[in-house]
């Protein structure tokens, strides 16, 4: 299955300037959302971790269905002010703009290997908060898992240079 067919593309959103890959036309179609479910299931079973970790709220989507299929508990990881007990935080710069990261304290415990799973990897600002509030945590990162790669964003290529697996389903230029 061709999963690019099922992701909409929205010019000059949020902003003019940037072409939105959507991936609500891909998750209101069940053998496409299944499909890709199927993909970062097979995916995961070769890394060894032991939780799952997403990246609002769109990672929401996607790991949540793969920690009930491999049985895994999920960590959220949202943005400030969003949980209610303590927390653990990272600040980051966005594609336009900065934002806060959080994860309970008490989500990870040392040496706990985490798989973070987001459904869009652009220039890497967010991916990277999350595999800093694991490793702030004592924890360490087995890897990212993205439905949707921006490749000409670099994002991608910083995870790797900083010895992360990652791997997407599609990739698309970004813009």
């Amino acid at each position: 299955m061709d999963l690019k067919e099922y992701i909409r593309s929205i010019p000059d959103y949020p902003k003019k300037g940037i072409l939105f890959r959507d991936i609500t036309t891909l998750i209101k179609d069940s053998k496409a959302f299944n499909y890709s479910i199927d993909q970062i299931v097979d995916i995961s079973k070769k890394l060894e971790f032991d939780k799952i970790a997403a990246i609002e709220s769109r990672g929401f989507i996607f790991a949540s269905a793969v920690s009930y299929k491999l049985k895994k508990p999920f960590i959220l990881m949202r943005k400030k002010n969003k949980l209610p007990a303590e927390k653990v935080s990272v600040d980051f710069q966005l594609e336009y703009g900065e934002a806060t990261l959080e994860i309970h304290k008490d989500s990870i415990n040392n040496g706990e290997k985490i798989l973070i799973i987001d459904d869009l990897i652009a220039t890497g600002g967010t991916a990277e908060a999350g595999a800093k509030l694991v490793e702030m945590s004592k924890g360490k990162v087995a890897g990212f898992i993205f439905i949707i790669n921006l490749f000409d964003l670099g994002g991608n290529k910083k995870l790797i240079e900083k010895s992360y697996f990652t791997k997407s389903l599609i990739e698309f230029p970004g813009h």
